[in-house]
């Protein structure tokens, strides 16, 4: 999680480029990648966390953790970044004095800024979906995060959250306008372009990854979506 009082640059997520500006947070998952630039005289946090450090138990906690990792860019008017520095700063401030339970105050803290994150983005005025829809679309794109290489059947990402086929279409064409295989293509495709250019892997370790044991097959189904062969999306974008 990078929070920036003041910033200038350029930062791209998962093949996505945001702005970088004053009161800005970018908040990024496990095997996302990136690349930053900041330019001189940007000044913040950064906070880096495993997930078995932030790990809650409850189910309120999950879903707000979701929602706010779910989301990788967030901007603030000047009060409400006020209120998230000095979250961060208590942090900082814990971290580096470590008194008795210093963890839990980390976390505790941790929680309340991840709710502002989600009040933030509840604040926007396109942000009037289906609560229902929503909650469900945020599950789904956290079994894609965890089951992509194992499964890529709409039918089997319906029985794991126990819904029908015809109804998890209908979430994902309300809340994405997509159907459930267009989302899970584009999760295989981001995923084998993360490993592309994070990783020194050969084409067939990556397609293996992916649970593809065709090679041939994953080389067509990639230049298919992207209109470049993997070696040639290395080659022209690493």
């Amino acid at each position: 999680m990078l929070a920036l009082e003041k910033g200038t640059g350029k930062h791209e997520i998962d093949f996505n480029p945001y702005p970088v500006s004053d009161n800005s947070v970018f908040f990024m998952r496990p095997g996302q990648v990136h690349q930053l630039v900041l330019k001189a005289g940007s000044s913040g946090f950064l906070m880096e966390f495993k997930t078995d450090f932030y790990h809650p138990h409850d189910k309120l906690s999950n879903q707000v953790l979701r929602k706010a990792s779910n989301v990788n860019h967030y901007s603030f008017d000047d009060p409400r970044f006020k209120k998230l520095h000095a979250l961060l700063t208590y942090i900082s401030q814990e971290y580096i004095e470590k008194q008795e339970n210093y963890a839990e105050v980390i976390k505790a803290n941790l929680g309340i800024f991840l709710i502002e994150l989600v009040r933030q983005n509840n604040s926007k005025p396109s942000n009037n979906l289906n609560s229902y829809a929503q909650e469900r679309l945020e599950e789904l794109l956290e079994l894609l995060e965890s089951q992509i290489s194992n499964h890529k059947q709409v039918a089997t990402y319906a029985g794991l959250l126990n819904l029908s086929p015809y109804q998890l279409n209908a979430i994902t064409r309300e809340t994405l306008g997509k159907t459930c295989s267009e989302l899970i293509n584009e999760h295989i495709i981001l995923e084998a372009k993360r490993y592309l250019l994070a990783t020194s892997d050969q084409i067939n370790q990556i397609a293996y990854h992916l649970g593809y044991e065709d090679v041939s097959y994953f080389i067509r189904f990639f230049r298919k979506h992207t209109g470049f062969s993997p070696e040639a999306f290395r080659h022209n974008f690493r």
